[in-house]
């Protein structure tokens, strides 16, 4: 049987949507903006040639388009070895969940990158800085993968793929000045926050097409 993730309660979820709004309210009330500003030239005068291409290669630790195909070919391998196409369906989930969430909100709260537009929200039309879907992605799709694998996974290897990502894309996103340090909190507010959804989702016992039960039985429910 796999080992049960699901976090207890909701209370959590609940402090972290509130905290998301929360920042983004500070954020258009033009609080924390000379924050933002300060890391910013920060950084700019802290990243040596080293430093910089090291950040680099830790920020592709968040591509979302890599890491979602990369997802879906572990399903799919999933897939093939319980017989079934449910392991497909957290991975359907998480696009959904990061591109009807992170999607709407960049577009609507305008806000430019660090070194490109400006740093208030809701002042620069096409610009979509806030909030960052590195981040986003770097807890959603390493958790997919940790829910996928984690009957073959130690606990310390699970915890090591779901947190570390995510930590060290955060930490270059900033260091890169690629977003601002508050981009960069609101995106992992967000991502815990789907994550927690997405381990709650009982994928392994969901209802599929009837034509889809002819070949891909129905995995026993756990008790």
């Amino acid at each position: 049987m796999p080992p049960r993730l699901t976090p207890a309660g909701w209370w959590f979820d609940a402090v972290l949507l509130l905290a998301l709004i929360g920042l983004t309210l500070l954020l258009a009330g033009g609080v924390l903006l000379d924050l933002d500003i300060a890391i910013r030239d920060w950084v700019d005068a802290s990243r040596p040639p080293v430093a910089y291409w090291i950040s680099r290669g830790l920020w592709l630790l968040g591509q979302g388009t890599p890491l979602a195909l990369i997802t879906l070919g572990i399903a799919l391998l999933c897939a093939r070895r319980e017989k079934s196409l449910r392991p497909v369906i957290p991975v359907v989930a998480a696009f959904l969940l990061i591109m009807s969430t992170v999607g709407m909100i960049k577009i609507f709260t305008d806000r430019g990158t660090p070194h490109h537009g400006a740093v208030g929200l809701f002042t620069e039309a096409d610009q979509e800085s806030y909030l960052s879907g590195h981040a986003v992605n770097a807890i959603v799709w390493y958790g997919v993968i940790v829910t996928l694998l984690a009957s073959r996974l130690k606990p310390v290897w699970r915890r090591l793929l779901r947190y570390a990502p995510a930590v060290l894309v955060a930490i270059a996103s900033v260091y890169l000045a690629f977003h601002w340090l508050t981009d960069t909190i609101a995106g992992i507010f967000l991502g815990l926050l789907i994550d927690r959804m997405l381990i709650r989702l009982p994928w392994r016992t969901m209802p599929v097409p009837e034509p889809l039960e002819r070949f891909f039985p129905r995995l026993p429910t756990s008790s």
